[in-house]
């Protein structure tokens, strides 16, 4: 669907984020709780969970309320400094197909909007180096959120008109709802989960601003793309403070 432009590489992975890692971490959505209340059921043992492309840290926290121990890799110090310090979470700045100590074993191992970036077949043998023969692996996502009435076309149009060539070429597989993407793991049924999140007008626009499509933009024309949508937004608002917005939640399990 998208015409990608090419950016610079960093090693195995890009990082688009951690020039803006502050504002990843304030406006970027959450998951919701039944999420890990289901992935804590189907875990055996919770020993110890890995979380891959941490980011700021937002699953590695809901891991440390149930897991005795935590490791939480990503590449980027920036992001990783805007993380919560929580006594057993362990932070690492390191990339996801980066080889490492397999004594490391765990119960859980999961990564969230980030898998599209990775090198899948380096990254799988990590993953499988290091999980626990009962342990879950799961990879966690969300694609382009939507609302109701005329805001939505507007949001839509950001996405799929305004930011379009500027996406990378790995945003194909949010695009396909991570269906697209190898899984060489024995698959688990998941259930569907709902991702609702309420925004203001300027919550919805800082989020917006944290897309990396937004900041390749910005440095290809030296200006930033929200302009071009900020009057409609508040002009397609309506009266409450706060709206309604839906991200399709994205969810793949598995074992070895």
């Amino acid at each position: 669907m998208l015409q990608p432009v090419i950016y610079e590489i960093y090693k195995a992975m890009k990082d688009n984020f951690s020039n803006h890692a502050a504002d990843y971490a304030k406006f970027r959505p959450t998951y919701p709780q039944e999420l890990y209340t289901f992935l804590f059921e189907i875990v055996q043992n919770k020993s110890k969970a890995w979380d891959v492309a941490t980011g700021n840290g937002q699953v590695a926290v809901e891991l440390s309320k149930v897991f005795t121990e935590v490791l939480a890799t990503d590449l980027s110090a920036k992001q990783l400094a805007e993380a919560p310090q929580v006594e057993n979470i362990t932070y690492r700045v390191q990339t996801a197909e980066e080889p490492f100590d397999t004594q490391e074993q765990f119960d859980l191992i999961t990564v969230a909007q980030a898998i599209h970036w990775f090198d899948f077949d380096k990254f799988y043998n990590q993953v499988k180096a290091h999980l626990k023969p009962d342990g879950v692996f799961a990879v966690i996502g969300y694609s382009v959120l939507e609302t109701s009435g005329k805001l939505n076309e507007v949001i839509q149009h950001f996405y799929k008109g305004i930011t379009a060539p500027y996406w990378d070429p790995e945003r194909k597989y949010l695009d396909d709802h991570y269906q697209s993407i190898p899984f060489p793991f024995q698959e688990i049924e998941t259930p569907k989960f709902a991702m609702p999140i309420y925004w203001t007008a300027d919550e919805l626009l800082n989020y917006l601003n944290t897309w990396s499509a937004v900041k390749h933009y910005e440095k290809a024309n030296a200006k930033n793309p929200l302009h071009l949508i900020r009057d409609d937004v508040y002009k397609h608002w309506g009266a409450k403070e706060k709206r309604e917005f839906n991200f399709p939640l994205l969810l793949r399990v598995g074992n070895v």
